[in-house]
């Protein structure tokens, strides 16, 4: 299975199913003048990732930017192999910017997976609530959502009349070891929710295409997890 198109320009070209079994869902999105990829993958999947982009037509598109959405491994390890073939900056919320900069084994998750993380630098690490990456027309709104962990991000773009939130690791999982935060998550889902978007494209478990969809994805993990 190769490439398959969501909406207007947004496409999943890497997930478990796609790519490797050890990968998260990668999404490409098609601003017009240039690519952006959220997430990169465990690592071992950079070459089908690359060929599934270029099976798209987008050769003469350039890839920018991608954007890891934390620092674990199955998000992170492939970034270094796609920024080398394309040149693209890597962008992260600076609270897990540094585990991915020193290559830290336990806080990647890389031991989980018996990958060797090496080191990799971050180019736009961005603090506060909100960072915008404009193209073109558009935007992306890159969101912090901590709760998975502290710097955890979901970022939406308004596209053909649709609003698309990719809101990677929704679910968890939540552990104390990786700095998860139950109050932090509950208040980030409460903010996703108020995007009112019409699709969600999920970190491991894939696409909701409704509000009504997303909202009721989202609510039952509140209602099992959700803190005051």
């Amino acid at each position: 299975m190769g490439a398959k198109q969501i909406h207007d320009g947004i496409y999943l070209v890497g997930s478990s199913d796609i790519t490797d079994a050890r990968d998260c869902c990668i999404y490409l999105l098609n601003l017009g003048d240039e690519l952006v990829l959220i997430d990169a993958g465990a690592g071992a999947s950079a070459n089908s990732i690359i060929a599934n982009i270029d099976s798209l037509g987008f050769k003469s598109v350039p890839l920018t930017t991608i954007v890891l959405t934390h620092c674990h491994i199955d998000h992170v390890g492939g970034a270094a192999a796609l920024r080398d073939k394309y040149g693209a900056r890597i962008v992260m919320h600076r609270l897990d910017a540094g585990p991915v900069e020193t290559g830290d084994q336990r806080l990647t998750a890389a031991y989980w997976y018996g990958v060797n993380f090496q080191p990799l630098p971050v180019d736009i690490k961005f603090s506060g609530q909100e960072h915008t990456l404009s193209a073109g027309p558009h935007d992306l709104v890159l969101l912090h959502t901590p709760g998975h962990t502290p710097g955890s991000i979901s970022a939406y773009i308004d596209k053909s009349g649709k609003r698309v939130l990719f809101g990677q690791d929704i679910h968890g999982p939540f552990l104390a070891d990786f700095g998860a935060d139950m109050k932090d998550w509950t208040s980030s889902m409460n903010r996703l929710l108020a995007l009112n978007a019409d699709i969600l494209c999920e970190g491991h478990f894939g696409i909701y295409q409704s509000n009504k969809k997303l909202t009721a994805y989202i609510e039952r993990y509140l209602e099992e997890y959700g803190e005051e």
